[in-house]
């Protein structure tokens, strides 16, 4: 039987807009761009939740955050949730992770005094964690670079990633201590390539997950001066935060949720100037660029190897980064920017898919489908995603014309920023975002009134939800939004009926 490998490539928090859209002009990803011409490329993908916990539970699951409810970092996901690791092993795979998959243990199968419940970036059940990398810890990395023989700080979490002054003054884009050959990325790319040299011989399956651009924002050299903060655009925005604020209750606590402030390590107090973002998305394109080199690194040993065109290669991110734009940073939001992602997908069986742009809208829970459906393994029904293997294969299918994400912004636990402001409990501090083919309508729970944009028109920069002409708009995407979430309640055994001869078991992903 020929070789059938599959390696599925998570970048954290990177934008779409650097491959296509306002940022693509300013950042060089040489190696992913070079990758768009021999694979097929969907423009209009999008992260169904955020941040990057839930994320990755949906990209995994392939499941709804409404179905699988891991909807925070730290919420956990049930030990039960059929996911891409747990199908791939029925398929012979041992799936190999090499980074993070940000999942909170489920308690009630666990110990109280398992450490495993005491961090929510514990592997997805089903993954053979090969290396560590997750950002609390790292562990193999730091005992490397002190093999190395740096001198690591005392302070891993905030002092690992805190530049290091080149003069007097501490710098947002001075270097990190640590040079590029031996950065998170590098010690990373060095791992699964070390693994997967000696698995030529066999079918293999890898989840590769780069934590950067996500911040803290620190770059090595040469990527931390690589770009210059006076050649960038502008970021998208009102004229201050204050008119951002204006347009809907959610936003003064949005905005004092995730600061820029938040974005970078030792810099106590800092005011968010112009000159501090465009220096701040500087860095952000540098860390970028970094993961670019080492994707190259990847895709050169698949080739040298002899496993191009034999390996599924999948590229994508986990959601977005609002990057200064809306005076706002991270995802925890409600713009496109937080939600719209890269995915690039290389079927090598399918060259007729080579160098396509897909226009149609995709949505992340779709990827775990489509990774199963390629090396024939049943897609569970549990998962709500389609698979995208018509278009892989030069198809035009039947496809929906919309788009569904969701944010849960409340703790119940420890109120969050939102529930201080609004008054609402934390099963209240939630909004749907239904991206239909020209509106885009943003629902709110706990009475908070909708947004309602007009990409043919000023987009997200007005709000035309309080204009009565846009009445009969606004009802039928809240019946439509209403209508999907009807129509995907989770369907883990709803498919199945038990009969006399047994169970008997429907189809639910036909297309009508």
């Amino acid at each position: 039987m020929s070789q059938k490998n599959v390696l599925f490539i998570v970048i954290d928090q990177l934008r779409a807009d650097t491959l296509f859209g306002s940022l693509s002009k300013y950042v060089d990803l040489p190696n992913l761009r070079a990758f768009m011409e021999n694979a097929t490329t969907f423009e209009r993908h999008y992260s169904v939740t955020n941040p990057c916990g839930p994320s990755r539970a949906s990209l995994l699951s392939g499941q709804y955050a409404m179905n699988h409810r891991s909807i925070r970092n730290a919420s956990p996901l049930r030990h039960d949730t059929p996911n891409v690791a747990t199908e791939m092993r029925k398929s012979g795979y041992l799936p190999m992770l090499f980074g993070y998959t940000d999942t909170a243990q489920d308690p009630r199968v666990h110990d109280a005094n398992d450490p495993a419940l005491t961090s929510y970036e514990m592997p997805m059940h089903g993954f053979a964690e090969m290396v560590e990398m997750r950002s609390d810890e790292s562990y193999p990395w730091r005992a490397y670079l002190k093999e190395k023989g740096y001198d690591l700080p005392d302070n891993y979490k905030d002092e690992h990633y805190k530049p290091v002054a080149q003069d007097e003054t501490l710098k947002i884009n001075d270097p990190a201590f640590y040079k590029a050959k031996d950065s998170d990325t590098a010690f990373l790319t060095d791992a699964c390539l070390k693994e997967l040299s000696v698995r030529t011989d066999q079918n293999w399956f890898a989840h590769l997950t780069y934590i950067r651009p996500h911040p803290p924002l620190v770059a090595p050299e040469p990527y931390n001066k690589m770009y210059d903060p006076a050649d960038l655009p502008d970021p998208a925005r009102l004229e201050s935060q204050e008119a951002e604020q204006a347009l809907h209750p959610f936003f003064a606590p949005c905005h004092a949720s995730q600061t820029a402030e938040s974005f970078v390590n030792g810099f106590d107090g800092l005011e968010a100037t112009d000159e501090v973002i465009q220096t701040m998305r500087a860095v952000y394109l540098g860390l970028a660029t970094e993961v670019d080199a080492h994707i190259g690194r990847i895709i050169d040993f698949l080739k040298e190897t002899g496993q191009w065109d034999t390996t599924l290669l999948v590229i994508t991110a986990d959601h977005g980064e609002m990057l200064g734009d809306r005076h706002s940073w991270g995802k925890q939001t409600i713009y496109d920017a937080a939600y719209h992602t890269p995915l690039i997908i290389r079927d090598p069986d399918s060259p007729q898919g080579h160098g396509r742009r897909i226009a149609k809208p995709t949505e992340s829970v779709s990827l775990t489908p489509t990774i199963l459906d390629w090396v024939g393994q049943d897609i569970p029904d549990s998962m709500d995603g389609r698979p995208l293997t018509p278009f892989l294969k030069g198809e035009c299918p039947n496809w929906p014309d919309y788009s569904v994400s969701e944010l849960d912004y409340g703790n119940p636990v420890k109120p969050t920023k939102w529930q201080e402001a609004l008054g609402l409990p934390a099963n209240q501090c939630n909004l749907s975002i239904f991206r239909g083919s020209r509106y885009t309508l943003v629902h709110f729970n706990g009475g908070l009134p909708p947004l309602l944009f007009d990409r043919q028109g000023e987009g997200e920069m007005r709000n035309l939800a309080k204009e009565p002409i846009m009445a009969p708009v606004l009802l039928e995407m809240t019946q439509q939004l209403l209508s999907h979430r009807m129509t995907h309640a989770d369907q883990s055994l709803a498919t199945s009926v038990i009969t006399s001869e047994g169970p008997k078991r429907g189809k639910r992903h036909e297309m009508t």
